[in-house]
């Protein structure tokens, strides 16, 4: 009984072991390895000579860094808003219980199935103005009709939010349909009693209730968006220029391509800042809320 009991409390930890291992080495060691490498005069290929807050001031005087954050700010902001939108309309839309409910969560939720690569390079046909959707318009009969917006510097951004909320709204509808189906029917019966219409239901009781899903959602939306690289490789390369750059394209080229490593590392470095500053506040707020409730 007693070797049982030992074998209870330490196999768990023997077979959960390889993977905490793991991720301490090639998780968070990297991290480690990066930020030591923004204090660096790393170049083509690392080097350890100290360069203090160097790589930082070569990397706020990069115009094209400062371009792709704010394109990172406004591909994020348009992604996350429209994404938690659309979600929740479509998860409120299937709550009503429609015939072939399962058929429409299936087709909303397959774009998830696919990798960002394959949307991008979808979508870049779709909207090319040669052979897409503003050609196709046009041998309809309305010659007139145009949409560039792939190939116009002020518009290039936009098409990656386009692509971005086509394939992870399905993923915010799942999640707000879940929440849905988990609110206490008992309340919105008597809501009904007491003469409520379905509009103040849904804005007066049952969104107040998704908090904890609003939070899931737009943390991991987040995440997406600040990570993206290669949607947007797939479906504008960056371009027309630096149009639509964004941090991780930065960073890949500024350390790979260009032999700045340091410079590259520097910029990681501050793409992980970011998803503190989103992480840590929405994490203070989810935790005050819920000490509130109790």
């Amino acid at each position: 009984m007693q070797i049982r009991a030992s074998a209870d409390r330490w196999l768990p930890k023997l077979v959960l072991s390889p993977t905490l291992a793991a991720s301490l080495v090639f998780v968070y060691g990297f991290i480690l390895i990066t930020v030591a490498l923004s204090f660096t005069e790393s170049r083509l290929l690392p080097n350890w000579e100290w360069a203090g807050l160097e790589r930082y001031a070569d990397l706020f005087d990069n115009e094209r860094f400062w371009t792709s954050a704010k394109n990172l700010a406004i591909f994020g902001g348009l992604f996350i808003g429209i994404s938690l939108i659309v979600g929740l309309l479509l998860a409120i839309l299937l709550d009503q219980k429609i015939r072939g409910e399962g058929f429409l969560r299936a087709i909303y939720l397959y774009p998830m199935a696919l990798s960002f690569i394959v949307t991008g390079t979808a979508w870049k046909w779709l909207l090319n103005p040669g052979l897409g959707l503003e050609r196709i318009v046009q041998q309809l009969g309305w010659t007139s009709f145009s949409f560039d917006w792939l190939v116009n510097p002020d518009r290039a951004i936009y098409t990656v939010v386009i692509a971005g909320v086509w394939q992870s709204a399905g993923f915010a509808m799942a999640l707000f349909l879940a929440g849905l189906r988990g609110v206490d029917s008992e309340i919105i019966k008597a809501a009904q009693v007491d003469g409520a219409s379905a509009l103040t239901i849904y804005r007066r009781i049952i969104i107040p209730t998704l908090r904890p899903v609003f939070f899931s959602v737009t943390l991991i939306l987040a995440h997406i968006a600040i990570k993206s690289f290669d949607l947007v490789m797939a479906l504008t390369g960056g371009g027309p220029g630096t149009a639509s750059d964004v941090p991780a394209i930065f960073m890949y080229q500024f350390s790979f391509s260009r032999g700045q490593l340091g410079v590259g590392a520097a910029s990681a470095v501050m793409m992980l800042m970011t998803i503190i500053a989103v992480m840590v506040p929405l994490m203070y707020a989810e935790a005050r809320s819920g000490q509130g409730s109790r």
